[in-house]
């Protein structure tokens, strides 16, 4: 007795998927608990900084659990892993996590395809370690600091104990947010990030937005916070003497602070130490002051 192939068993679509979730299931090793060892980690990254490769002590320190779970012990390809691991390192920490899940993807791969290249790993950290530096300077440095410290400062002049809980709330909240979700989201995109971002723009878009924020920051500050007080210097006499400072606010207000900020920036741009610029301007507000006092 023969069996025709119509009467045979047909592979429905719904037997196709549960087959590729099961395949899947398979090659995925790194469970969230890999995943909260390496966040919690990644907060150490500036820890042991070194002039020779920067943060990438650390950076291994924080792949060491996602090794563990993907290699055997004493393997070439363990070995291979922390190697890569060591190399140089250069990013802003709060954008560190979101190259460890790419990282980390990019090593499961490897541990489940003896065809991969694992030359590629090395490539793609080197490719991203710029970009995400520049983003996350200008993100968390050039804006988010700036924006908690200008919310800090305003309440700190009241004599508000708020100024430094909110400088640790307002800066800590969104970093850690960043940590913990560019962590996940890196490791879900693996290596298809570099041609996605690189076909969007997004990379160049997020750096430009978070500049212009930083700087409409910086401005609010400035006039809110810099103080340059000319209403002692009087133009004219008697009666008709008219404090320098409206005559400036006529022009543009705060234009004298705009002026000490821009002197400042300018200085800075010429490679003059911070140190030196806050030693110089204590010495000139009080050689001013004095020289008032004898007027």
């Amino acid at each position: 007795m023969t069996t025709s192939s119509n009467d045979m068993p047909k592979a429905t679509e719904t037997d196709t998927e549960m087959g590729a979730e099961t395949a899947m299931t398979e090659t995925k090793k790194i469970t969230d608990k890999e995943l909260r060892q390496m966040f919690w980690r990644s907060c150490m990254l500036d820890s042991s900084w070194n002039f020779e490769r920067q943060q990438n002590l650390c950076y291994s320190y924080a792949m060491v659990p996602v090794v563990r779970k993907l290699h055997e012990q004493g393997s070439e390809k363990m070995k291979r892993a922390y190697a890569r691991g060591l190399d140089f390192m250069a990013i802003t920490p709060q954008l560190s996590t979101l190259l460890m899940g790419i990282n980390a993807a990019m090593e499961e791969e490897n541990a489940n395809n003896e065809d991969f290249d694992d030359t590629s790993i090395a490539a793609v950290k080197t490719s991203l370690m710029g970009p995400l530096a520049g983003i996350g300077d200008s993100l968390i440095a050039g804006t988010l600091r700036v924006i908690a410290t200008g919310i800090a400062i305003g309440f700190s002049q009241q004599g508000s104990f708020l100024g430094p809980l909110l400088l640790l709330l307002v800066f800590n909240i969104p970093a850690f947010a960043i940590r913990w979700f560019g962590l996940k989201w890196g490791y879900k995109q693996g290596s298809s990030f570099v041609p996605t971002a690189a076909e969007s723009g997004i990379m160049e878009k997020v750096t430009y937005l978070a500049s212009v924020v930083g700087l409409m920051a910086i401005g609010g500050m400035v006039a809110s916070y810099v103080a340059l007080d000319l209403s002692g210097v009087m133009i004219g006499s008697g009666d008709f003497a008219t404090p320098l400072s409206e005559y400036f606010d006529m022009i543009m207000p705060c234009l004298p602070q705009l002026f000490a900020f821009g002197l400042m920036y300018w200085a800075i741009g010429k490679k003059m130490k911070s140190t030196t610029l806050l030693m110089l301007t204590i010495v000139v507000c009080i050689a001013i002051c004095g020289l008032a006092a004898l007027l």
